[in-house]
């Protein structure tokens, strides 16, 4: 048999401690400078605690699940501080009903952001664990509009652009230009680029078919954006 996948359920006692972490967190990414209020409730509304590697650290995890910090999901890879999450998002300056490209779905969590805040959500992962557990684990949430696809993120969706919006959540040595592609003019591309041990926070606007006008905006620390071998 294959591996069975269990989703946390939580005591209406532990719920209200939650929500009370999330509301302190909201008040911790104020001070450190975000303002976009759809963004915070965001963070707000979404149960942190249920987005990581349930098979193994949960009692580690939950006592960590609202701090600023990365944690592991499996895989070797992370989920990334709700400070960053809430960056990227805010620099998407989403508008309800947007068609978005995430590339690296991870856990979801930044997938469950996008859809909180009425976005059409179309999620790449080539991590093929992490996409077969999210996949079942977002529409248990709720969120049941997003579409997930197994692939090379590089290579974005062809076949489903143009997007109003893509973000990446991994550290990209460049920006692929398929991505610049299927980015419709007038979009926003957040992506942070650098091969170190941090990258550089890329937000790209399109202003026309061929031009982009770029804001490089602080250092971040992601796992690498891999390319799938042919």
């Amino acid at each position: 048999m294959g591996e069975r996948t269990v989703f946390y359920k939580v005591s209406k006692e532990d719920e209200y401690l939650f929500q009370g972490k999330r509301k302190r967190l909201v008040d911790q990414l104020r001070t450190k400078g975000i303002t976009n209020a759809d963004v915070l409730k965001a963070i707000e509304t979404i149960p942190r605690h249920l987005f990581f590697d349930q098979s193994t650290a949960r009692p580690a995890m939950l006592e960590h699940a609202y701090s600023d910090k990365a944690l592991p999901i499996g895989a070797g890879q992370t989920i990334s501080h709700p400070f960053t999450v809430a960056f990227q998002t805010e620099k998407l300056e989403l508008k309800a009903g947007d068609k978005v490209l995430e590339i690296g779905t991870g856990c979801g969590y930044q997938t469950a952001m996008l859809a909180e805040m009425g976005a059409k959500v179309f999620s790449i992962e080539r991590q093929k664990s992490l996409y077969d557990k999210t996949k079942l684990f977002l529409p248990y949430l709720g969120y049941r509009s997003v579409r997930f696809f197994y692939g090379d993120g590089y290579k974005g969706l062809p076949q489903h652009a143009p997007f109003d919006k893509i973000v990446v959540t991994a550290g990209a040595p460049y920006i692929p230009n398929d991505l610049l592609v299927q980015l419709k003019v007038g979009g926003i591309l957040v992506i942070p680029v650098g091969e170190g041990e941090q990258q550089e926070m890329n937000v790209l606007k399109k202003t026309s078919e061929q031009s982009f006008e770029k804001q490089v905006i602080g250092k971040f620390k992601f796992v690498p954006f891999l390319q799938n071998k042919a």
